[in-house]
């Protein structure tokens, strides 16, 4: 919030006071509650540890709201608070109907939530979910020891350390790209920090297709694959260790579904539509990767594609990025183990003797792994159903309603229906803003974090 004064001052767009108060608000109450918290013990155990993280979510955006409210950018508190985790949570579902109207400060404010809660995500994924035993990661933390998987340092502190480096360098980088295919500065740095988060707002109201160049259209394809990636096999890029990322078998997967649905979009656009191949290509590649990688910028209305391709591109909803990156949904290393295991079940059927185990980057997965990855889709999808369910009791029609739902707890963005790409959520009632809020809070914190505090037998002594 006190870079968005900064900010306020040098666009001179008339409410760094606002801004200033809002920061002012956040350190004070903060300040207060180091105050009242000091003598207390600093010892968290489990139960303490998934508090912390699902209030963190909460609190930051209760906190975030403050340079919308205040600014009167957007007024309602509902419509603040959606915004707010929308960003927080990096789903990116908005409320606003003209972006361009806001204060440069407000909506570099809303690019910031986004690159905040992707790195917080990413810290959370691989430094402290597996201490908690959830997460994203339960194969990596079967196999290797410690806070982290192939860890890049067995201290939690350096491994967030190295994280955030990484994450800076990545956003600086497609910054300067973004620069040179002739972007504004402003443009550039809030659409490279919500790219790396996998968050999607944008400063235009168009997303990407407010610009035509296919440069910027391939540079921001790139960092939105970068960013759906595990961000351990980032490092290992970086330290030219690229033998030990192509063994990876969630890293293969996730490269060869993205390639397999880029072909299949172009093909049928190709052969729907007509026109050149390269546009049918980049207007593929882009929404596939933005997608799959949940972040939902995009370049193309593709509700108005064939119906084939707008069943894939909601089928692709539930896909998300890699464990261990920025990208929501029920992530490729559950998708792929849960074929894996669909398949290997009817060799059971055959070979009912046989002992035939799951085996990930050619080493057996334990059952209870496989058992926790099949509770979690299950899960999942039940969560889908309800969500379905609650929002067509709130009037929404069927194809909304699942756009809406797979949308929020994918933490994608942008949905079907009448949430659409050329759509948002402001037209849909608080209750539904709400729930759906609920919702990605569940989807980014890999739904246990956030269920295990509804039990009963989590508040027992």
């Amino acid at each position: 919030m006190s870079l968005s004064v900064i900010l306020s001052l040098i666009y001179q767009d008339g409410v760094a006071l606002k801004m200033l108060l809002s920061a002012g608000i956040t350190m004070a109450t903060a300040l207060l509650v180091i105050l009242i918290s000091k003598e207390k013990s600093k010892n968290l155990g489990k139960k303490e540890g998934f508090l912390v993280v699902s209030l963190s979510w909460i609190i930051f955006s209760f906190f975030g709201t403050l340079p919308f409210l205040l600014s009167g950018s957007i007024p309602s508190f509902t419509d603040a608070f959606f915004e707010t985790i929308s960003g927080f949570t990096t789903t990116g579902a908005s409320i606003l109907n003209d972006i361009e109207a806001l204060p440069a400060s407000v909506l570099f404010w809303r690019s910031m939530t986004q690159w905040i809660g992707g790195m917080g995500i990413i810290v959370l994924s691989l430094a402290i979910l597996p201490l908690l035993g959830i997460g994203g990661l339960q194969l990596f933390v079967a196999e290797v020891p410690g806070p982290a998987p192939d860890k890049l340092h067995p201290k939690v502190k350096e491994t967030a350390k190295r994280l955030w480096a990484i994450y800076v360098a990545f956003t600086l980088t497609e910054m300067i790209l973004l620069l040179f295919g002739g972007m504004s500065f402003f443009d550039a740095f809030n659409h490279s920090l919500t790219t790396m988060a996998t968050g999607g707002y944008s400063t235009k109201q168009a997303s990407i297709a407010a610009w035509s160049s296919p440069y910027i259209h391939y540079v921001i394809s790139f960092f939105m694959l970068v960013a759906g990636t595990n961000f351990t096999m980032a490092y290992f890029a970086l330290k030219g260790r690229t033998k030990k990322i192509w063994n990876n078998e969630e890293f293969r997967v996730y490269l060869g579904f993205l390639l397999g649905f880029t072909v299949i979009f172009t093909l049928v656009l190709s052969l729907s539509r007509g026109g050149l191949f390269e546009e049918n290509f980049r207007e593929s590649i882009f929404q596939v990767v933005s997608i799959m990688t949940t972040t939902g910028y995009v370049t193309a209305d593709y509700l108005a594609w064939a119906p084939l391709l707008v069943t894939l591109i909601f089928i692709l909803m539930f896909f998300g990025g890699s464990a261990g990156s920025t990208g929501g949904g029920i992530k490729i290393i559950r998708v792929w183990l849960t074929m894996k295991n669909s398949y290997l079940e009817l060799k059971r059927i055959l070979h009912p003797n046989a002992v035939i185990p799951i085996r990930y980057n050619h080493r057996a997965v334990p059952d209870s792994i496989t058992s926790n990855i099949l509770n979690f889709v299950v899960l999942y999808m039940l969560i889908f159903i309800v969500g379905v369910v609650v929002m067509a009791m709130l009037g929404m029609d069927m194809t909304s309603s699942m756009g809406a739902v797979a949308a929020c707890l994918g933490n994608i963005g942008p949905g079907i229906g009448s949430v659409g790409p050329l759509d948002n959520f402001a037209h849909l009632p608080a209750f539904g803003k709400w729930f759906l809020g609920f919702l990605m809070l569940m989807g980014r914190l890999e739904l246990f974090t956030v269920i295990v505090l509804l039990s009963p037998v989590f508040w027992r002594k």
